[in-house]
């Protein structure tokens, strides 16, 4: 079955000239090699000439680089310096290192740690176990929230007003015969999720392919990621993973202790809710 490409046509039209230069840099990453400019413009909405102008544009400014030899562009060094810094000052990886390698050690399974990207999950680590398993995930890439165990792990535990904006952005697309494709059921699975305290996905997102996994959650109870293990359906049954789940759950409670002094914007969503 064909996946869905990554870059939104939301990302492609964006507001003003900003939010079509990053639908550009989306589709170069998405395309995940250097491209030529015709692959480029066959994956946009933009007229030829407008993304030949970009692509100028962002290499004029070191945020693609193009080989002339070849004839392709590819992600420029100063976006990977900022990516690199963002890396560090906004995703939980670098807090979450030490619990990860430790929780990897005793389990001995593929697991991820992600943060919500508007209404997409963005994968920020990836630690694989002596049998990795092959998946569509992995560090950097962004996945649909709906049908995977991480995204509805860090949905359940949205407030209304952002569970309502995440909702919005879900396009309900049937990766498998078990992906949940309305509102209403992931919003049913939702609920459970928040009473039993983990999500699972099965076989939701790829066949072949099951989780379970917790929320990451600040003392104040605000969403600051998710963290799942992934197993092979027929290598490891619902049952395995389960017995993982209070491990998993002390992990995500360590990471969200060693975040409190991470310059996550907490104050900030507390003084909005207050009205100062």
């Amino acid at each position: 079955m064909a996946k869905q490409t990554q870059v939104t046509q939301r990302e492609l039209d964006g507001p003003g000239t900003v939010g079509r230069a990053l639908g550009i840099l989306d589709i170069v990453a998405d395309i995940g090699r250097p491209a030529r400019a015709s692959e480029i413009q066959a994956a946009s909405s933009l007229p030829k000439g407008t993304v030949y102008r970009f692509l100028q544009t962002l290499t004029d400014h070191g945020m693609l680089s193009h080989d002339p030899h070849r004839r392709v562009y590819f992600i420029g060094a100063r976006l990977v310096r900022l990516a690199h810094v963002a890396w560090k000052q906004s995703s939980l990886a670098p807090v979450a290192k030490t619990h990860l390698d430790a929780l990897a050690s005793q389990v001995r399974q593929t697991i991820h740690l992600a943060q919500l990207d508007g209404g997409h999950v963005l994968y920020v680590d990836k630690l694989f176990p002596s049998r990795p398993v092959e998946m569509f995930s992995s560090a950097g890439k962004v996945g649909p929230a709906y049908c995977t165990g991480v995204g509805k792990a860090m949905m359940a535990f949205l407030g209304e007003d952002g569970l309502a904006s995440v909702m919005a952005q879900q396009s309900f697309y049937r990766f498998t015969d078990n992906t949940l494709t309305s509102p209403e059921a992931l919003l049913a699975d939702l609920a459970l999720i928040r009473k039993r305290g983990f999500a699972i996905d099965n076989e939701e997102h790829e066949r072949g392919i099951i989780c379970v996994a917790v929320p990451i959650l600040s003392r104040n109870r605000i969403l600051l990621g998710g963290l799942s293990i992934t197993a092979l359906q027929g290598r490891q049954d619902f049952d395995d993973l389960y017995k993982l789940v209070p491990i998993m759950q002390e992990t995500a409670t360590r990471i969200a202790a060693d975040a409190a002094d991470w310059r996550y914007p907490e104050i900030d969503i507390e003084t909005k809710e207050l009205g100062t």
